[in-house]
C-alpha cells in the first residue's frame, strides 16, 4: 500500500481514504477521487491534505 503522507504518491484522480478535520478523534474515513492537492510541502505526518471530487477537504489515510 502506498503511502498518504509521501505527495510523490498522490495524483489527481486516484481513489483515497481521508479523515476530515471532525472525525479525527473517531478516525473515521471517508472514500474518494482526489480533485487537488493542498499540501504543498512532499510530506506531512498526518498525510498529505487534499481536495475530493464531492469537495470535502481532508488528510489521505489510504490509498487504493
Amino acid at each position: 500500500m502506498l503511502d498518504g503522507t509521501q505527495r510523490k504518491n498522490i495524483k489527481f484522480g486516484i481513489s483515497v481514504a481521508i479523515v476530515l478535520k471532525q472525525d479525527q478523534q473517531s478516525g473515521l474515513l471517508t472514500d474518494g477521487i482526489v480533485r487537488d492537492i493542498l499540501t504543498k510541502s512532499s510530506t506531512h505526518p498526518h498525510g498529505i491534505k487534499v481536495r475530493l471530487m464531492s469537495g470535502e477537504i481532508g488528510r489521505v489515510k489510504k490509498i487504493y
